[in-house]
């Protein structure tokens, strides 16, 4: 990923651990592994998981880029352990084994399975399989975590939570309880759909099947003007809609009404900018956010909102009819371990990935080699917003 934010990761799902590396946080930012464990724990949790988060207990250690608890502008480096590594040493072992390791060469259909051991010519699936496990997204949300801390100096604060498992749909909510949301079992704000997401996860589990569902992620004090609308690439909802889809079993991005917009007419649609006397604190007010807080690819001030949605995982207990990669002949879907249902710790990875491109766009917008240098670039702007005739 490149950018003013951008960071890098590696690590396979049972190999030794998983390691990130930032670069363009500035220096002088507070940084603890504290910041970064709390939605590392987050996204442990959530009904439907499987026995693998019995096991992990995922921490993030600064191995680089803070000295006595501040950022040095220099390359920030995070190791998250897996501790299953230690029943699988032999079969993920850097070095070669004198055993022979048994093979895995039945396909998963909806899986990264059959183009990647295609692609890169493996007579293996595990050498795919490894690196595309969701596995990855610990590193992910570690890396978020560092996003957040700086973006939380500013007073910019995030959200998320479920909007829909397996058909079952969460009645929309004007304001959140996050204490209750965080220990509600599928991280949904609506308790009588909650129960009925509880029940639909432990129906799919008794049929040994996997459900999918939809997140929905909130963040509150982005000021007008990130992203551009002048490039492509520039878009934020461009850019948010990427890092999204990049996560594992997500399919698609909306933002604010999202898909729902399309059953309306424009004047049903479109929010309406209020004059100067109803702005309260804060300058460009609109009257409602049905495009979640982002119009030609900008920000506008109000609560950036974004809805996206997950695939049923393709790992399934009562595996589909596939195709064994070496013979080509039929044969029933490799099975592994798995979850029945990844939507409750999936919104968590949802707003990393929305935190991580908004520090992006924040440092572009705002530039600044130290802490203290970005404070002033950002008070500024905020001073130079509303009409020309209030600027003087």
């Amino acid at each position: 990923m490149t950018g003013r934010f951008r960071f890098l990761t590696a690590g396979e799902s049972h190999g030794k651990g998983l390691t990130a590396l930032i670069e363009g946080l500035p220096a002088g930012l507070p940084l603890s592994e504290d910041d970064i464990a709390r939605d590392l724990a987050r996204r442990q949790r959530g009904y439907g998981r499987g026995g693998r988060m019995k096991i992990e207990r995922d921490r993030a250690e600064i191995t680089a880029g803070v000295r006595h608890g501040l950022t040095l502008g220099s390359p920030v480096a995070l190791w998250v352990e897996n501790r299953d590594w230690a029943n699988w040493t032999e079969r993920m072992a850097v070095e070669p084994v004198e055993a022979e390791v048994e093979r895995v060469t039945r396909l998963r259909p909806g899986h990264a399975d059959l183009p990647g051991a295609v692609k890169y010519g493996f007579d293996d699936v595990r050498n795919v399989l490894e690196r595309a496990s969701a596995r990855e997204t610990a590193a992910r949300v570690a890396v978020a975590g560092a996003a957040k801390r700086l973006l939380d100096e500013f007073g910019v604060a995030f959200g998320s939570h479920t909007i829909a498992i397996g058909g079952v749909r969460a009645e929309p909510r004007a304001a959140i309880d996050e204490e209750a949301l965080e220990a509600d079992p599928v991280r949904c704000a609506d308790p009588a759909a909650s129960e009925a997401m509880i029940a639909a996860i432990d129906a799919a589990k008794a049929d040994g099947d996997t459900l999918g569902g939809q997140v929905e992620v909130r963040v509150s004090g982005v000021p007008l003007g990130l992203g551009s609308h002048v490039q492509w690439d520039r878009k934020l909802d461009g850019r948010i809609a990427q890092a999204i889809c990049s996560i594992n079993a997500f399919k698609g991005a909306g933002f604010g009404l999202g898909f729902d917009a399309t059953d309306r007419r424009g004047s049903q649609t479109h929010d309406v900018i209020l004059p100067a006397d109803q702005w309260g604190e804060r300058p460009w007010r609109h009257g409602s956010n049905n495009h979640g807080g982002i119009e030609g690819g900008m920000s506008t001030g109000e609560e950036i909102i974004v809805r996206a949605a997950v695939k049923p995982i393709p790992t399934l207990a009562h595996p589909l009819p596939s195709v064994d990669l070496e013979t080509g002949e039929e044969v029933l879907a490799h099975y592994e371990r798995s979850d029945v249902c990844v939507v409750p710790a999936a919104g968590v990875v949802a707003e990393a990935m929305v935190a991580i491109v908004l520090a992006d766009a924040w440092l572009e917008k705002f530039g600044g080699d130290s802490l203290a240098e970005l404070r002033a670039n950002v008070a500024g702007y905020l001073r130079a917003l509303g009409p020309r005739a209030r600027r003087g």
